[in-house]
């Protein structure tokens, strides 16, 4: 969390986010007025949001990391758009860190040169087209790092991915798995692309695959920028 982005959810008046997430500030939540919703409940909780906005109140809706990354302010900003211009709330959009970026920094320097993300939940894009990017990616030889790994029902996306990985790069390039990045419960593993699925890894998991240049060193992926040194 940045320190602007907890000063807002500080002088905010109501709080709208996932339980989960809810959960994960209580400390700093206080007595405010609570909208959480579970999973799948995104656009209701977007709208009760706005409708306290609307009535005069200050509200945070909070994401777990950044809210413009698989955050919710993409969901906030449509329905705002699509209210007459002439009664629209004002709205901030403030940067928070993405699993991406704790889970690089945790790692070592992995994300050095160009990288892709890519989400491996199929809820609203089709797992065919998640396919389609992971290929793509892997061809062109980015660092890709992977959202939403694995769940209780997406059992077998990963070892997927890995088959489609392992026709565009060696068996030992090193991939990187985060979970619980930056909250309690931190875990960092490095492993291969040939065994990294054998590991432990779930929804609050971030998976950082090398490109063919990234390297193990000391306990650290490195991906070269390409300085001489």
């Amino acid at each position: 969390m940045t320190p602007r982005a907890r000063l807002a959810i500080e002088q905010s008046e109501i709080i709208a986010g996932y339980n989960t997430y809810i959960g994960l500030i209580s400390s700093i939540i206080g007595g405010k007025k609570i909208i959480g919703r579970a999973m799948r409940q995104e656009v209701e909780r977007a709208r009760l949001a706005i409708d306290e906005a609307l009535a005069g109140h200050t509200v945070a809706v909070v994401s777990g990391g950044d809210a413009g990354v698989y955050g919710m302010a993409g969901l906030v900003v449509e329905m705002i758009m699509n209210l007459p211009e002439n009664s629209r709330p004002q709205f901030e959009i403030i940067a928070g860190i993405s699993a991406v970026n704790a889970a690089a920094a945790i790692l070592g320097a992995p994300l050095m040169h160009d990288f892709a993300i890519i989400s491996l939940s199929d809820l609203m894009t089709p797992w065919e087209l998640i396919q389609r990017r992971v290929r793509s990616a892997a061809a062109a030889d980015f660092v890709i790092a992977l959202y939403n790994p694995k769940s209780i029902r997406r059992v077998t996306h990963l070892d997927d991915v890995q088959k489609i990985l392992l026709r565009f790069r060696d068996e030992n390039t090193p991939v990187g798995i985060v979970t619980n990045a930056g909250r309690e419960g931190e875990s960092k593993i490095i492993s291969t692309l040939a065994d990294f699925t054998r590991e432990d890894i779930n929804m609050f998991s971030l998976v950082i695959v090398g490109n063919s240049q990234t390297f193990v060193e000391a306990g650290y992926m490195i991906t070269p920028r390409g300085y001489k040194i």
